[in-house]
């Protein structure tokens, strides 16, 4: 028998679906030459990195509720449900990586946070018993990664890790350094928070008021909001605002 969904962690999903659509469609606004915003720095920029910061904490909180209904499996069972899982999500951050490299040329996403939360779920469920590691180790890799976005490489083939090379710009770019940090950051909370999957605090129950229901609804289904989500903002926004299709091809 499944544990039962945790509302709050659904709920914080839904919340971090509304602002990723928020987000993007200030970006596709800014990208279609519809308005002039700059997403670059300032404000949308701390927005952006705010919403993939919640995505990839509540990834690794996530992580540790998952595998508190399976620990007590064998490790080569265990094993292989992660190593699966994070396959599947990687798989399908490739897949947006085709599509986006069809349609956006230079500007397609190479690493972003499919490829990210696919790889953590991979490397972070071996660490998913150790909260203390875990902690040091998401420490660890967000200073490094602090301290290699401002740097430039002459090599291209370790940007999936954080080495930038010069000029190199992505719509969606999530590197391992610092972005696998904090994912770790949220194993350690999962850990901290809900000890074997279950509650270290206390909580009013608002999972049925009308205002958790949708959110729950959202969080629920966030990798299908993630993946439909986009065309439909760029089929309205084409709809409202013509833009030329030398956009895309």
């Amino acid at each position: 028998m499944h544990a039962k969904r945790l509302w709050e962690i659904d709920s914080l999903r839904g919340i971090a679906i509304i602002l990723m659509v928020i987000s993007n469609f200030v970006t596709d606004v800014s990208f279609f030459g519809i308005y002039s915003i700059n997403i670059y720095s300032g404000f949308w920029l701390f927005f952006a990195r705010l919403v993939v910061s919640m995505f990839i904490l509540l990834a690794g909180i996530s992580l540790t509720l998952s595998y508190s209904k399976v620990r007590n499996r064998p490790s080569r069972e265990i094993h292989k449900k992660y190593l699966l899982r994070g396959a599947k999500i990687f798989g399908l951050g490739m897949l947006i990586t085709l599509v986006t490299w069809i349609f956006l040329k230079q500007d397609f996403i190479l690493f972003g946070i499919l490829h990210l939360i696919g790889i953590s779920i991979i490397l972070g469920h071996l660490l998913v018993k150790n909260k203390r590691l875990s902690l040091f180790l998401g420490i660890l890799f967000i200073l490094i990664g602090i301290y290699l976005q401002n740097l430039a490489f002459g090599f291209p083939w370790l940007v999936w890790l954080g080495f930038k090379p010069e000029g190199f710009y992505s719509v969606d770019y999530v590197p391992i350094f610092p972005w696998f940090g904090l994912f770790l950051i949220g194993v350690f909370l999962g850990n901290l928070l809900y000890p074997e999957g279950g509650k270290r605090f206390g909580i009013r129950d608002f999972s049925n008021s009308r205002v958790i229901i949708p959110l729950r609804f959202l969080g629920r289904n966030s990798l299908l909001i993630y993946f439909i989500h986009q065309p439909i903002l760029i089929l309205f926004l084409w709809f409202f605002f013509p833009f030329p299709y030398h956009f895309f091809f």
